[in-house]
């Protein structure tokens, strides 16, 4: 997922793709850890992917916070 793509989500939506990637990285991890996995990249993938939405929505929550601070 795009930063542009993400940018364009609501607060709920970034919540619940955090909450669906945290998901995937867990079953993905346990796949990997039974047997070998397809393609281990994913899993970075899905750590960048999740890390990139903590990041919106962590600046959405200092933007709010310092517009009502204002």
């Amino acid at each position: 997922m795009k930063y542009a793509e993400i940018s364009a989500l609501t607060n709920e939506e970034i919540v619940a793709k955090i909450q669906e990637g945290k998901a995937t990285l867990t079953k993905l991890k346990f796949a990997h850890a039974v047997s070998s996995v397809e393609n281990p990249s994913r899993i970075n993938k899905a750590r960048k992917e999740i890390a990139r939405l903590n990041t919106e929505l962590s600046k959405r929550k200092a933007e709010a916070a310092s517009e009502s601070n204002s």
